[in-house]
């Protein structure tokens, strides 16, 4: 059954803890992606979990090297939109999917295109990281009459008109990096920063906010649950995949429970 009309955050947390949303980000193209998809379905917290599909691309400027070797390979392998299709499709049958993807893959395909294939392969919405704002409107519009949602990364210290535009564009969710490294960063975060780089998009619109970027840790995910209402884990999963494959839904299994606790505070919207 597709999750096509899914949305990939709950609309109300479950009565017995504030359960933050949780997202796995796998990128089409890794070998066994199908497979990892069935193996780490189980493990996602029910009705909150997601997977993120990232579509490989030759200038991932946000991503680290894991993430960036992985699309390298992929686009060397002969990687297609078709292929990123599939998978979507396959992830779509047993949880709501957000795609990922920079703008330039998107805009060889075709933005109207590519919004209706991916919602036509169960895709909720799709994120485009690097958007150019020339092209913020029309990708928008695109976006909603293709009926997917198209939720923004919103990097720390927007202006603020910059940060006016995009809020009022958005839909689905927007993204705080809870640092500003490159994805796969597994050092300290400033989670200071980061409550007040969330505070302030609540400020100015009520869409949920989630985080991703540097949580590499079940403890560290605990630390940013309370600010937020999703998180998005990737390379953590992507090493232990590459490492041990069967170690990989443990520690899935392991954020969802970081990610729900009786007691956390809920963020003002």
């Amino acid at each position: 059954m597709s999750h096509s009309s899914a949305t990939a955050l709950p609309s109300a947390p479950p009565a017995e803890c504030r359960r933050t949303t949780l997202g796995v980000y796998l990128p089409s193209g890794l070998p066994g992606v199908h497979r990892y998809i069935e193996a780490l379905a189980p493990a996602l917290p029910g009705q909150e979990g997601f997977f993120e599909i990232g579509i490989p691309h030759t200038d991932a400027i946000y991503d680290g090297p894991l993430i960036r070797a992985i699309y390298r390979q992929a686009l060397q392998d002969g990687a297609t939109m078709a292929d990123v299709l599939r998978t979507v499709e396959h992830a779509a049958r047993r949880a709501p999917v957000v795609v990922m993807s920079y703008w330039e893959p998107v805009r060889q395909y075709g933005p109207e295109r590519t919004a209706l294939a991916l919602a036509g392969a169960g895709a909720s919405g799709i994120m485009i990281v690097d958007l150019p704002e020339a092209d913020t409107a029309a990708w928008h519009e695109t976006a909603a009459r293709a009926g997917i949602t198209a939720p923004r990364f919103a990097a720390p210290g927007l202006p603020d008109p910059d940060l006016s535009r995009l809020v009022r564009l958005a839909s689905g969710w927007l993204y705080a990096p809870a640092s500003t490294a490159p994805t796969g960063y597994r050092g300290p975060l400033d989670l200071g920063a980061l409550e007040t780089s969330v505070r302030r998009l609540r400020s100015v619109t009520p869409l949920p906010v989630v985080a991703g970027v540097g949580i590499s840790t079940p403890a560290l995910a605990a630390a940013v649950s309370p600010m937020v209402d999703g998180i998005v884990i990737g390379s953590p999963v992507l090493r232990t995949l590459a490492a041990d494959p069967g170690e990989a839904p443990l520690l899935v299994a392991e954020f969802a429970r970081a990610v729900c606790a009786e007691e956390q505070p809920a963020m003002p919207v």
